[in-house]
């Protein structure tokens, strides 16, 4: 009988020492409970460990495409879940900061790391921000939270875009509030947290961004400060949530979170469908056909051929009646939509590759608040991941804050339409998916229209209280437009197809999973 006894405690007491060993918190002082929520008293700097091909969590990134997998995309929606629920204690988080994808290229086709942006995307969505909607001072809570992706000084890859200022001659202009996370950890990266901790403000801070730029910075803030915190000598896997918790009185522990997911590998499935609608031309109905030799029209000379881009707004992002919200990201109904739109335009269109905006742009929404411009990149990488299709960045240019700016217009047209162009890129032969900002979109068909000569038809760009800058509705997003230059670079240009998916029905709130 005692030694039935002694065989059964010895290994409850090892499996006791191990989960010690492996969960506990470690550091000057050590967490009795690794499970237990984060206190909201403390500055807790968590780190959200995304894939990449060189760390990841079998089966949660597509080595083709060096993007999430529809199992790394499940992941994410769990861990979303997971952390504001067992890590943040149903908290609102204070700040969200991921890796600028353009920071880290991958595979011999150098495609930007969408993944860490895409891994926090979920969680982001279950929290709230209360946003000034309107001149008069009006607020409004959406469901919904700023990702900050942002390039901060020294960190801009060459071949990308500087931000600049207005000012003439132009500046750099770097976001002093939004900058995200340089995969090589240059200065910015540990000014960011250093900031943070000289602030000394509590509350939930989260980074997200693969191991190598996660396990250097966290080293390098615990050399800094002198924590002396036990950190994690190698890769654990996607699971696993590293937070550093700082007391008001300045002590540090370490506590690591195992969230023990197990997600499919399959695309998720929405906890209800998506009501689908039929198309309602929202914006007048509208086609052209410029061809060579027709009505003074002359093909440019070097004007892409055997190319289709299919155009679609960013997500459901201004819920607020004025449609005055605005965080940089979408909301929780944009939700819906990002993750409907795969099964929502099978049959409609089959697209080669996808394109968005760099996420990394960014601009001032009102005195002192500026945002990384990320929803229209989130909006369609649900569609890349699900449909295994590389990802790319225009990252050579920039946009302006003004939809009528005729330089940018002109800028993306070249970028899209041309080549051999300045940017080297050429689109000739491929058939595109490109998620763009909606006031831009109108002013660069109708510099794309312009540049084949002729008299070439004009698409309303004034705003009215229906239409934004740009021309766009402000409730339209359903609408695609599709160009379509054919072999000889005849073009036409259209908005007969739609998303199909009804906004009005789409849920407030994100998705749970």
């Amino acid at each position: 009988m005692n030694m039935k006894r002694i065989i059964v405690v010895w290994p409850m007491l090892l499996i006791l020492a191990l989960t010690l060993l492996a969960g506990c918190a470690s550091s000057s002082g050590s967490s009795p409970n690794t499970n237990a929520p984060l206190s909201a008293d403390n500055i807790n700097l968590i780190f959200v460990v995304s894939p990449d091909l060189a760390y990841n969590t079998p089966g949660d990134i597509n080595p083709d495409t060096a993007n999430l997998s529809n199992q790394g995309l499940q992941r994410s929606l769990l861990m979303a879940t997971y952390l504001k629920q067992q890590v943040l204690g149903g908290n609102n988080v204070t700040a969200i900061y991921a890796l600028s994808p353009m920071t880290h290229l991958q595979t011999t086709k150098n495609y930007p790391d969408m993944a860490a942006i895409g891994f926090i995307q979920q969680f982001a969505l279950l929290n709230q921000i209360n946003l000034i909607v309107d001149a008069s001072g009006g607020t409004y809570t959406g469901n919904s939270f700023p990702i900050y992706a942002a390039y901060a000084p020294g960190s801009v890859p060459n071949g990308v875009s500087v931000p600049y200022d207005a000012s003439v001659p132009p500046v750099p202009s770097y976001c002093p509030t939004c900058t995200g996370l340089d995969f090589n950890n240059t200065y910015g990266n540990n000014e960011l947290v250093s900031g943070i901790i000289k602030n000394n403000i509590p509350g939930y801070y989260v980074f997200s961004a693969p191991w190598e730029t996660i396990s250097t910075l966290m080293a390098t803030i615990n050399a800094k400060y002198g924590y002396n915190l036990n950190l994690p000598a190698t890769y654990m896997g996607t699971n696993y949530v590293y937070v550093i918790s700082i007391t008001p009185s300045g002590d540090a522990r370490l506590v690591t979170y195992n969230s023990n997911l197990h997600p499919p590998a399959t695309y998720p499935v929405l906890p209800s469908p998506v009501a689908t609608t039929a198309c309602t031309q929202q914006q007048p109905y509208f086609k052209t056909v410029r061809a060579g030799g027709v009505g003074g029209v002359v093909i440019p000379s070097n004007a892409n051929t055997n190319q289709t881009i299919y155009i679609v707004r960013h997500a459901d992002a201004h819920p607020d009646p004025e449609f005055g919200f605005e965080d940089g990201n979408f909301v929780g109904a944009g939700q819906w939509r990002a993750l409907a739109l795969s099964n929502a335009l099978r049959g409609k269109i089959s697209p080669t590759m996808v394109y968005s905006i760099d996420p990394a742009q960014w601009y001032t929404v009102y005195t002192g608040f500026n945002v990384s411009y990320v929803r229209p990149s989130l909006t369609i990488l649900p569609y890349a991941i699900d449909n295994n299709l590389p990802y790319s960045l225009a990252s050579n240019f920039l946009l302006s804050v003004d939809p009528l700016d005729s330089v940018v217009a002109q800028n993306t047209s070249d970028f899209f339409f041309t080549h051999p162009n300045r940017y080297g890129v050429n689109l000739s032969n491929q058939t595109v998916l490109l998620a763009w900002e909606s006031g831009h979109i109108r002013p660069f068909l109708n510099a794309l229209l312009a540049s084949y000569g002729g008299t070439p038809p004009v698409l309303p760009t004034l705003a009215t209280a229906e239409l934004e800058a740009g021309g766009w509705p402000h409730t339209d997003y359903d609408t695609i437009w599709t160009v379509t230059l054919d072999a000889h670079g005849n073009l036409t240009v259209d908005n007969a197809l739609c998303e199909g998916i009804d906004s009005a029905s789409l849920p407030a709130t994100a998705p749970q999973f």
